[in-house]
């Protein structure tokens, strides 16, 4: 791998964290609003979260970069759409912690997790290994939806 790649892999990795770092200052994250709250059977732990989302983050900005250094034809289409994904996510974040809107951040959940796969679907199309890349988020991102919900139904 070249230099340039490594680099370019990085930025990719420290744009999308990033993303979440931001997405947690701004949101106010009310940990005893959400350890207050009845969850759903299958719920993780608190500390599973940032350490899943670490993860998905870093291989979101690996993919993306590999779609960045793609030469197919819809590049630029999959990047717009991955920062339109992107931008919900961080969104979804805001809508839960800071203004505890939880049927409205199931409504953006649900959002989130069509605008993923309508990513997995282009980045695979132009490089497989970026949309298997985006896998593991839309699995966590269905389940998240599912936890959301949960939260929603239990605590009305």
């Amino acid at each position: 791998m070249k230099k340039r790649d490594v680099y370019g892999y990085l930025i990719g990795i420290a744009a999308a964290e990033l993303v979440g770092l931001l997405a947690r200052l701004f949101s106010g994250a009310d940990d005893a609003f959400y350890s207050a709250l009845r969850q759903p059977p299958l719920a993780p732990p608190g500390w599973v979260f940032p350490v899943a989302w670490a993860l998905l983050y870093a291989m979101m900005g690996a993919a993306s970069y590999g779609i960045w250094s793609s030469a197919g034809e819809g590049r630029r289409c999959a990047l717009l759409l991955y920062a339109v994904q992107l931008a919900v996510n961080f969104s979804w974040t805001i809508v839960f912690f800071r203004f505890q809107l939880v049927g409205p951040a199931a409504a953006v959940l649900a959002l989130l997790c069509v605008l993923v796969a309508l990513t997995m679907l282009c980045f695979w199309r132009l490089r497989r290994s970026a949309g298997l890349l985006m896998l593991p988020y839309l699995l966590w991102s269905l389940f998240a939806l599912y936890l959301n919900a949960g939260v929603w139904l239990l605590n009305p």
